[in-house]
């Protein structure tokens, strides 16, 4: 690697853009709140989770079709449905002995899709 690609990101000046740093400083979320978005997003971050919430984006489905779909156990399922939940992406409802999943909300689809269009663009 050249030595010019390694200081592409980085300015030549020591100017500090008071106003613009400011600025961000005003917008920026409480640690706490950056805190539970980082968490949030972990979540996304195991490709089982996500085939998971593209399969519940079309409907609501019991553990034992995703287990199917996936090719997976139902308790592998299970265990990753419990992390979802846990971070208010799926919800659940029971019907005598079977358990049905949905996503918690369209917000949770939003996000499936823009990620998808974002790395679609580049």
């Amino acid at each position: 690697m050249s030595f010019q690609k390694l200081n592409e990101d980085r300015c030549d000046c020591n100017i500090i853009h008071e106003e613009m740093v400011e600025k961000a400083r005003n917008a920026m979320p409480e640690y706490d709140d950056l805190t539970h978005l980082a968490e949030f997003f972990k979540v996304f971050g195991d490709p089982t989770r996500i085939k998971i919430l593209s399969s519940l984006s079309v409907g609501e489905m019991c553990v034992c079709d995703i287990a199917h779909l996936l090719g997976m156990t139902q308790s592998a399922i299970s265990h990753q449905l419990r992390t979802l939940k846990q971070a208010r992406l799926v919800r659940n409802r029971k019907d005598g002995k079977v358990v049905y999943y949905a996503l918690d909300d369209e917000h949770v689809k939003q996000i499936i899709d823009q990620g998808l269009v974002h790395i679609s663009e580049g």
